[in-house]
């Protein structure tokens, strides 16, 4: 990709203060786009932030936000059009397995947190943020693996919630393409360094995935980025309702 060909725009990334949200602000961010990222359990710190300052020189904006709760949504979307106006590009990367659980073990409550956090966060951003968009724009949503094969023991409910994205992306693909939006999802795999396997996935685990990977390795968040930066890209202005699978050829959609 040219350098700055995403010079002039602005891109939104939920859950952007860390893992894969962050790398893919980063990359954004080094072609030229002004972020603006979300985060609410891991504020990004002042030197993290400034990794995050267009090529062009403006400086990245961060805020916290529920992206469970309609008011507070509501409000950061009032903020960001009086702060920048327009939107160009949104990653819906929030999301969380939250915790494993069987569905026999699994209350109502708990199934209803995951569905929350991961597909009525993703309604509630794009809903909201829609109005902004600009002409030509770029919706990407990050999805998983686990919505392929069913996720490890005790993350049904996430596949579940993962899966939901699936059917968002294309639907909504549909609604906006006569403006020249255009609206993906990622589905990666075992991506190393980011806090879900810090949090829910053991070593013995970590090695056994590894095992069944083609590549050999686990992905990186920049494995993802690089997905991200071309679909926002102008090369992917005719790519639209594709799910784009990142996991070294572990798994084939």
């Amino acid at each position: 990709m040219p350098d700055d060909q995403l010079k002039g725009r602005v891109a939104v990334v939920t859950g952007g203060g860390v893992g894969i949200g962050f790398a893919i602000a980063q990359a954004l961010a080094a072609a030229g786009a002004r972020l603006v990222i979300t985060y609410r359990s891991h504020e990004p710190d002042a030197g993290r932030l400034a990794a995050l300052t267009a090529s062009g020189g403006e400086p990245a904006l961060a805020r916290s936000l529920d992206v469970t709760d309609e008011t507070a949504v509501e409000g950061f979307a009032r903020w960001l059009g009086e702060e920048v106006g327009g939107v160009d590009i949104l990653v819906n990367n929030a999301g969380g397995l939250i915790q494993r659980s069987t569905i026999e073990e699994m209350p109502f409550s708990l199934w209803r947190r995951v569905q929350a956090l991961n597909v009525d966060s993703v309604f509630l951003v794009t809903h909201h943020l829609l109005p902004l968009f600009r002409d030509g724009g770029r919706v990407v949503t990050v999805s998983s693996l686990a919505a392929r094969n069913g996720g490890h023991p005790g993350a049904t409910a996430y596949a579940t919630a993962k899966a939901a994205l699936f059917g968002f992306t294309r639907g909504l693909a549909k609604e906006v393409a006569g403006r020249g939006i255009t609206v993906n999802a990622l589905a990666p795999g075992f991506i190393e360094a980011t806090p879900f396997h810090a949090t829910f996935t053991t070593d013995e685990s970590k090695r056994a995935t590894l095992e069944t990977i083609p590549a050999g390795r686990a992905g990186l968040p920049e494995d993802v980025a690089s997905a991200a930066l071309w679909l926002a890209s102008d090369g992917a202005a005719f790519v639209s309702g594709t799910i784009i699978d990142i996991n070294g050829a572990q798994y084939f959609g």
